[in-house]
């Protein structure tokens, strides 16, 4: 992809990382309950659930493309339409905040990877939003395994940084989350209508 396209991209990742979502939530949880070096593990699990569900979006709609050129140009306008809905639903939400440890419990790694994994790889929701997202940052001219690299490198890039983040400063994030979580809500949801309405543009 173009450089203007890419630096679109990582904006638009930015925003959904930062977004209040089940595997942001999740780790946020573990990181407050148990510290970030265990929730680590959570994290790893959630990144490579994401880079899974972003292969099958990708050459579903590689497969796709292959059927219909048009079939492009339709995926960008109902993606862009899908992300303005989402940035609506992010802007209404509520603040959230991670529960205790004590409701939490104890976990082993491994137990927390495959929550991670299972969280971001079996949720439908979002095999939907990549499939409506990703066509907008494709390019049908170049190779599709070439731009899966790029793509799917510069999410889990970003997500495990962001994720890593809120891990390590869990117990700061859920008191500031409690006093600002509205704001920060509508400032996440206002960037995704942005690219939304900008993404069928390009």
């Amino acid at each position: 992809m173009g450089l203007h396209i890419w630096l679109l991209y990582v904006a638009a990742v930015l925003g959904l990382s930062m977004s209040p979502g089940p595997n942001g939530l999740l780790v946020l949880t573990h990181g407050a309950a148990r510290g970030w070096h265990k929730a680590t593990f959570t994290v790893f699990g959630g990144v490579i659930g994401f880079v899974a569900v972003i292969a099958m979006s990708m050459f579903g709609i590689g497969a796709l493309l292959q059927a219909s050129a048009s079939a492009l140009a339709v995926l960008k306008w109902l993606g862009g339409a899908y992300l303005v809905w989402l940035g609506f639903h992010v802007w209404r939400s509520p603040p959230v905040g991670a529960r205790t440890g004590a409701e939490q419990g104890a976990g082993s790694g491994r137990a927390m990877f495959l929550q991670g994994l299972l969280s971001a790889g079996t949720n439908p929701k979002v095999l939907l939003f990549f499939t409506a997202f990703l066509p907008g940052f494709i390019d049908p001219a170049r190779g599709l395994f070439a731009q899966f690299l790029v793509i799917a490198g510069t999410f889990a890039a970003i997500e495990f940084a962001t994720e890593m983040l809120i891990a390590g400063m869990a117990q700061k994030i859920n008191a500031w989350m409690a006093r600002v979580g509205r704001t920060f809500n509508r400032v996440c949801g206002g960037t995704i209508m942005i690219i939304g309405i900008l993404l069928p543009l390009l």
